[in-house]
């Protein structure tokens, strides 16, 4: 019992250190790509080991109670089913979206490039396939006079 409250709290604050900025915005774009394996290297354990813990835990944090699962990005999925990468690349996809120019939008090419550039290396017809999913149109209809 005491090696698995151990185990436990060697892989939550591996998470922690981890992904810093996260916990300290809140921001789930600040979540960084992390994988089971990442963790199990840290503490010096197993990833079946750190699997059976994230994926039966919850942890309270002051973004609310989350699974720890919730943390990773390889095949871990939310409530809806969706992979947790794929949420927090369409955030971003969002937000990039929102924020260039209304006179030159960025094509799925520059999106992909643009979002390789942040650690998430996707393909143009996955951007393409998300910009869709978030009702976005390609970038010649965005564009503004």
């Amino acid at each position: 019992h005491k090696q698995c409250l151990l185990t436990l709290f060697m892989t939550m604050s591996s998470i922690m250190y981890y992904q810093k900025e996260y916990f300290l915005t809140g921001d789930e774009r600040n979540l960084r790509p992390m994988i089971l394996k990442d963790i199990a290297d840290e503490i010096g354990m197993d990833v079946s080991t750190v699997s059976r813990v994230a994926n039966s835990k919850y942890v309270d944090t002051p973004y609310g109670t989350k699974l720890i699962k919730e943390f990773f990005s390889e095949s871990m999925t939310n409530s809806d089913g969706e992979e947790v990468s794929t949420r927090e690349i369409k955030k971003i996809l969002e937000t990039v979206i929102g924020e260039e120019s209304k006179r030159k939008p960025l094509t799925d090419q520059k999106l992909a490039e643009l979002l390789k550039e942040k650690g998430y290396p996707i393909a143009r017809r996955t951007v393409a396939k998300y910009r869709e999913q978030l009702d976005i149109p390609v970038a010649r209809l965005r564009k503004e006079i």
